[in-house]
This record gives C-alpha cells, sequence and structure tokens, in this order.
C-alpha cells in the first residue's frame, strides 16, 4: 500500500492517540501471571500488542473482550502458563520476545518464538547471556537472533549488569527474577523507561530501586488489577511535530502518558522553542497522564546525546523531520541503538532525507542536520518500519510538490488509523 501526502495550510483539532503500547504489553503480560481477572481498557490497538496477546493465548492464557474499550485476562498466575501447540509468533514486536523470553525461561517446558523477518534479524544475545546466568537454557540462530529455542528450567537469582539502557532487556530479567528462587538485581547504565516497576509495584510485587539497580526477591504472584491505559507519547510525537512546523496550527491531544521516562520528546521540543502544555495533569495507577497542547513554532537547532537517548529512542525519525526545519545545527550522538530497531533507522532517516533534498552528516551513533532546509516531495520508502513511515508522512506535509509513501501498511504496527487523520487537515 501507499499514501500520498502534500503541502498542508493547517491543522486544528482536538483528537485522542491509541492506547500505549508499552504499557498494554506489559498489561497483558503481568495480567496473565497474575491470579484472578485484569481487566484493561483502551489497550493499544495495533499489531505488535495483538501479537503479545495471541502469543499468550496459545500458552493457556484466555483473554476475552469487555465492551468496545476493553479486554478481560484470565490469569492463573504462573502455572497458567502451559506448553503452546505449536511456534510463538511475534510478528515485528521485540518487546513480545523479550519480555516474554524471560517468562517461559522459568516455565518447565520447551517453547519456541519466533516472528517476521525484521524482527528475526534483531540481536537477542543481550537477553540469552542474562537468562543463562539465571540457569536459563536457550538456543538461537548462529547469528545470535531468533527464532529462540526456549528449554524451560527452574531458575536462580543473579546479579545482572547490562550493556545498554533498555527496558526490554530490564524488564526480561525482572520477569524471570519473579519465577527465580532467590535474590535477582538488574542495574542498567543509564534509565530506562519504568513501565514495567511501576505496573508490578501495582501489582503487589516488592522491587526495590537504588539509583540505576533494581532487586527483587522470587518467587512472587503479581495480583490482578484493572488498568486504563493512558495515549502512547510515541505515537502522539508524529502530530506533535506536525502541529510545531505546519502554519497557522493548533492540536490538542487529550490523556497522553507523561511518564518522566518517556517524556524526551516534550523536553527536546521546547529546546527547540516548541512551548507544549500539559494540561489537566494526573496520576492513575501510578502512572502520570495530561492533555498536550501544541501551536506553531519558530524552531531552533538543539543537541541530543547520551542520558537523554533512552527516553527519546523512538522519537528520533520525527525529530529529524524537525531538524530540517529548524533553524541552526540539531545533532544526536549515542543514539547506536537505532542500528538494531525494526530497520537500521539512522541510514533509512539519512536515505529518506536525501530523497527529499536534505543534507545530513551521518555517523555510526546518529547524525547531524544544518536547518532550515526546504523539502521537496519525494518517493519515500517506508522500509517496513512505522515509525519512518509516519516520520515521512510528516515531511511531506511540509514539503512542496508531492509526496509517495510506500509500505504505509507498517503504520498498523503501533497507529492503525494514522492515515485517516489527514482528512482533517486543511491543504495549501
Amino acid at each position: 500500500m501507499h499514501q500520498i501526502v502534500r503541502k498542508a495550510r493547517r491543522w486544528r483539532a482536538v483528537l485522542s492517540v491509541p492506547g500505549d503500547k508499552s504499557i498494554s504489553h506489559r498489561a497483558l503480560l503481568f495480567g496473565a501471571l497474575a491470579e484472578g481477572r485484569s481487566r484493561i481498557t483502551r489497550l493499544a490497538p495495533g499489531r505488535d500488542v495483538a501479537s503479545t496477546a495471541a502469543c499468550l493465548s496459545s500458552l493457556g492464557v484466555r483473554i476475552e473482550r469487555d465492551g468496545a474499550n476493553a479486554v478481560v485476562v484470565n490469569g492463573a498466575g504462573p502455572a497458567g502458563i502451559t506448553a503452546p501447540p505449536g511456534d510463538l509468533d511475534a510478528g515485528n514486536s521485540g518487546t513480545t520476545m523479550r519480555l516474554l523470553s524471560g517468562i517461559l525461561a522459568g516455565r518447565p517446558f520447551t517453547s519456541v518464538l519466533t516472528g517476521d523477518a525484521s524482527l528475526r534479524r534483531r540481536p537477542m544475545r543481550r537477553i540469552v547471556e542474562p537468562l543463562e546466568r539465571m540457569g536459563g537454557r536457550i538456543e538461537t540462530s548462529p547469528e545470535g537472533t531468533a527464532p529462540l529455542r526456549i528449554l524451560g528450567t527452574r531458575l536462580s537469582g543473579a546479579d545482572v549488569t547490562l550493556p545498554v539502557a533498555s527496558a526490554q532487556l530490564k524488564s526480561c530479567v525482572l520477569l524471570a527474577g519473579m519465577l527465580a528462587e532467590g535474590r535477582t538485581s538488574v542495574t542498567e547504565p543509564a534509565l530506562s523507561r519504568d513501565h514495567t516497576e511501576r505496573m508490578l509495584g501495582g501489582m503487589g510485587v516488592r522491587i526495590r530501586r537504588d539509583g540505576l539497580r533494581l532487586e527483587l526477591e522470587g518467587p512472587q504472584t503479581p495480583r490482578p488489577c484493572d488498568f486504563d491505559v493512558p495515549g502512547d507519547i510515541s505515537s502522539a510525537a508524529f502530530l506533535m511535530v506536525a502541529a510545531a512546523l505546519i502554519p497557522d496550527s493548533e492540536l490538542t491531544l487529550e490523556n497522553v502518558g507523561v511518564n518522566p521516562t518517556r517524556t524526551g520528546i516534550l523536553e527536546v521540543l521546547r529546546a527547540m522553542g516548541c512551548p507544549v502544555e500539559e494540561l489537566n495533569a494526573r496520576t492513575l495507577q501510578g502512572e502520570p497522564r495530561a492533555d498536550l497542547r501544541i501551536r506553531t513554532a519558530s524552531l531552533s537547532g538543539t543537541e541530543i546525546r547520551a542520558g537523554l537517548i533512552p527516553k527519546i529512542i523512538d522519537e528520533i525519525p520525527i525529530l529529524a523531520v524537525a531538524a530540517c526545519r529548524a533553524a541552526g545545527r540539531t545533532v544526536v550522538r549515542d543514539a547506536a541503538e537505532l542500528r538494531v530497531k525494526e530497520t537500521d533507522r539512522i541510514a533509512a532517516v539519512a536515505k529518506n532525507l536525501a530523497a527529499m533534498g536534505v543534507r545530513a552528516e551521518v555517523f555510526e551513533d546518529g547524525f547531524a542536520i544544518d536547518g532550515p532546509q526546504p523539502l521537496r516531495g519525494a518517493v519515500i520508502d517506508s522500509m517496513e518500519d512505522h515509525r519512518i513511515a509516519m516520520a515521512f508522512t510528516v515531511a511531506g506535509l511540509l514539503a512542496e510538490g508531492e509526496t509517495r509513501i510506500e509500505g504505509t501498511e507498517c503504520a498498523d504496527i503501533s497507529y492503525p488509523g494514522f492515515f485517516d487523520l489527514l482528512s482533517g487537515i486543511d491543504y495549501a
């Protein structure tokens, strides 16, 4: 599929974004490990979260629709995770594969986790090694990628230091530690998104934090809970950048999650000169949320480095688009993790910006863009990466001429209905 995009004149709207993908995965997985019914409202509708639900169903967990806007997970504790009838397909979802590996490593059966071609290229030794330290037995491809053959066994607690700040790796170890005998600790080099700690703590799991170190005693079983999923700030980022750059625009995004480990996009936009307002701030089930108001602004270049990267890793492609229209130099460094996402996002950003006439200096761990530079319409290759497809759709709204985005079906991974929003824009 493809989408034709042309230059926008104005965008004024009040919108909601889909439920947070990271939180939705965890609500399903943790609800499955609990003993009892957990009701989840506003679950993320994308294909990634559907992959988690499908894998859990294959593992014997009953998940039911409850009206138009909720699902119920009927958890039976860890013992309710039973041997699947065949391979478990995580689709494009690294979160599904990595978090589920932590659970399956401690269950007494063999399972195989696989996924689409993109997921089967992503590095998995980084979860295999800490799980092996806990006594886990996992086989990978010769390249250290999926499929993963997990020979479930009894796990023992261990002290794990992660090589990169990654919520997926941290969560994998914590889930394995919940099933293991004894104490497990996990230390990361910088604070990654903390949805796992917040949610498990709210479900009665005893987790202690000391700086960048988390510790728990296993085994533990979470309590069931009801959870309302806030809007996904990573999805909102595309709309925020569009509203900041399309002339005469004002956008209000309702009920967006503003967890401090996820608000790098707000920090960067404010540093660039876009005064994002947070309205009606509140906290539900340990997750802060607010309505966000964004108006057209004159942006300036900025630097994104090191400690900020874990808070903004998924938003960097759309910030590259913002950098094209910002005055001065924007630099992204310390973001080599972008090379091993759904695609090599550094290369994908550089290739598609070049197609639109934008010069970027590329580094192994990021890029630099001197702006403002004009964007011209072009044919864009999404490379089957949802964040590349949506970022360059926004670029098309700013470009002279017509832009054709190829492979737009991949947006359904995280944001079904994204392209329907374009009908509400006033075009030049």
